[in-house]
C-alpha cells in the first residue's frame, strides 16, 4: 500500500479487507448451509429461508443505521466513533459462531439481525472516521484503494469459500470468519491514540483560534 497513505486510512483499509475477507467466505455456502442444516434438504424451504434471511439482515440494518450515524454527529469527539465502531466490528465477529449451532430458520433470522446491528454500528463510524482523516488531495486515490480491498478480499473468499467448505465443512467456515473478523476488530486498536491524538489537536485548535 502506498506510503505516502497516512496510518489511519492504512489501517481502517486493512482492516475493512480483512472484514470482507472472513464474509465473503460465506457467500457461496450460505445457501447450501441452509439447505443442508436448517431446511434439511427441501429446495423450497431453503429458498425462502434465504430470502427472508436477507430481507432481516437489510431491514435490521437500513433502520437502525440512520439513528447510529445521527448520533455519533451529536456527539463531539471521536472517542465515541472509534468505540462504536470497534464494539461494531466485535459484535459482527462473534455473530458467525452462533451458526455453530442454528438448526432453525428463527435461529438464522436472529443471527442475521446480530450482524446487521453490527454493520450499522462500525460502518456510520467507519465512514465518519475515515472521511476526517483522509489525506488531502488523494481523496479519490484513497477511496479507490478502500473499495479495490473490499473487492479483493470478497473476491479471494468467494474463490475459496466453496473449497474450506468441502473439505472442512461449514463449521470451519463459520470459525475462520469470526477468527477474520476479530482479527480486523483488533486492528483498529493500532491506531485508537493517533484518532485520540488527532482529535484533541483539532479540538485545540478550533478553541485557540481567534474569532475575527
Amino acid at each position: 500500500m502506498n506510503k505516502t497513505i497516512n496510518k489511519i486510512v492504512k489501517t481502517l483499509i486493512l482492516s475493512d479487507f480483512f472484514l470482507n475477507l472472513g464474509w465473503g467466505l460465506l457467500a457461496p455456502v450460505f445457501a447450501i448451509f441452509i439447505l443442508q442444516k436448517v431446511a434439511v434438504n427441501d429446495i423450497a424451504e431453503a429458498t425462502r429461508i434465504a430470502g427472508f434471511a436477507a430481507l432481516t439482515y437489510w431491514i435490521t440494518k437500513s433502520f437502525i443505521e440512520i439513528p447510529i450515524g445521527y448520533f455519533l454527529d451529536k456527539a463531539k469527539g471521536e472517542k465515541d466513533d472509534f468505540w462504536v465502531m470497534f464494539t461494531g466490528y466485535f459484535v459482527v465477529a462473534v455473530a458467525p459462531l452462533g451458526f455453530l449451532f442454528a438448526t432453525t430458520q428463527w435461529h438464522i433470522y436472529l443471527l442475521q439481525i446480530l450482524h446487521a446491528v453490527g454493520m450499522a454500528m462500525s460502518l456510520p463510524s467507519w465512514l465518519a472516521i475515515f472521511t476526517r482523516h483522509i489525506d488531502k488531495g488523494k481523496e479519490a486515490f484513497e477511496w479507490s484503494m478502500e473499495t479495490t480491498s473490499i473487492g479483493e478480499g470478497a473476491g479471494i473468499a468467494g474463490g475459496i469459500g466453496g473449497i474450506i467448505a468441502s473439505y472442512l465443512g461449514f463449521n470451519a467456515i463459520f470459525i475462520i470468519i469470526s477468527i477474520l473478523s476479530m482479527f480486523s476488530a483488533f486492528l483498529l486498536l493500532i491506531v485508537r491514540n493517533d484518532i485520540f491524538l488527532n482529535n484533541r489537536k483539532r479540538v485545540l485548535f478550533i478553541e485557540e483560534k481567534p474569532v475575527v
